[in-house]
């Protein structure tokens, strides 16, 4: 028997074996959402799912998709069949004398909706049509329909992800752009008249700075980029700050290529800057440091300023210290840890009067990232 030389002990196992990979083909697709691309691509594999003559699939105004035999036919009415479902929430089967055509040898004789649901609200129906209608194949609709809003609720929260991604995203923008580039500017300024050449050159400078920050965001870039980046506003800072700031960067070409989070050093280093002089008149030397370790690239930004307090620290690093601050520390801890996980969060040393060293890792190859 066919089952036997696949290596399967029992009918039930490769019928098992069936659904399973049925399942995972028709996955992907769903990840995207109740669209009409995405059930189209789904739609033949719930069909087999369901062992259904035609399935539809609706949102709560349209039919997005039919597929298999009778849509000639059938299609039409489908949306009569969903609108109790629609709004009630509750399975349903349509009886034959509702389903019928007037066809001899059209199987099309009954309909059984199923809908589904994302975060507890009815988004739209699942419909399978076949000749017949029994316990079994109800029971199985309903576990189809539960099964594609589990994955209408998976594609829920990787769009909810993308939204706050881009939100933080935003929130670091909204940082670097009123602090930084009005003092920028104003350094840039105070040197027109004085000395236009070096007021050229910062120009340049804040332009390159600028065109990387303000882009359209790419989720990846490399390091070489994102310190290339931070170059320039090391240059821009130490126009400001004159010989108060001091900078070291020790960077192990090794390392360059390395793809890192957007974003991910420069608000580190703005804070270094920030938090460790905070008005105090004193000078503050920052060094950066990226190394190769292994499969790692090790990456620390430290700076000999006013430090903080750790229960301070604490609070920043989990969103319970107010708007506006540490939010660059915050926000590139979650990121960090949202794409390569919790291992990967940032490290912190500070103390009163210690300083500030904020240590974080990337792995030099992770499947699926890649700066674009």
């Amino acid at each position: 028997m066919l089952w036997r030389r696949r290596g399967f002990s029992t009918l039930a196992d490769e019928a098992t074996f069936a659904a399973l990979h049925t399942i995972s083909l028709a996955s992907p697709s769903l990840r995207s959402g109740l669209t009409r691309d995405s059930v189209r691509r789904s739609a033949r594999h719930l069909r087999a799912l369901l062992g259904a003559e035609a399935v539809a699939v609706t949102d709560t105004s349209q039919v997005l998709v039919w597929d298999g035999s009778g849509e000639n036919a059938h299609a039409s009415s489908v949306l009569g069949h969903a609108h109790p479902v629609l709004k009630s929430g509750r399975p349903r089967m349509v009886a034959p004398e509702l389903v019928a055509c007037d066809d001899p040898v059209c199987r099309l004789r009954v309909a059984m909706v199923a809908p589904l649901t994302v975060e507890g609200r009815v988004t739209g129906t699942l419909v399978g049509y076949g000749p017949f209608a029994s316990a079994v194949r109800i029971r199985a609709m309903g576990e189809v329909g539960r099964w594609v809003s589990g994955q209408l609720e998976l594609a829920e929260l990787d769009s909810a992800r993308a939204r706050l991604a881009e939100a933080e995203m935003r929130a670091l923008r909204a940082q670097i752009s009123p602090h930084f580039v009005y003092n920028s500017l104003t350094t840039i300024a105070s040197f027109v008249r004085t000395k236009p050449d070096r007021a050229r050159e910062l120009l340049m400078d804040f332009a390159d700075f600028a065109r990387y920050s303000f882009r359209n965001p790419r989720e990846f870039t490399t390091l070489a980029e994102e310190l290339r980046s931070i170059d320039r506003y090391l240059l821009l800072e130490r126009a400001r700050f004159g010989e108060r700031l001091r900078f070291t960067v020790e960077i192990a070409p090794e390392v360059l290529p390395v793809a890192v989070p957007f974003l991910s050093l420069q608000p580190l280093v703005e804070n270094a800057i920030r938090h460790g002089m905070e008005d105090s008149g004193q000078s503050l030397h920052v060094r950066i440091v990226a190394r190769d370790a292994g499969a790692e690239a090790a990456i620390s930004i430290e700076d000999d300023g006013v430090g903080m307090d750790p229960e301070r620290l604490r609070a920043i690093l989990a969103g319970e210290s107010g708007p506006g601050a540490g939010i660059g520390l915050a926000n590139v801890d979650e990121r960090m840890r949202q794409v390569y996980g919790d291992e990967y969060g940032l490290t912190v040393e500070t103390a009163p009067g210690a300083g500030t060293k904020v240590c974080l890792r990337a792995p030099k190859y992770r499947p699926g990232v890649f700066p674009e």
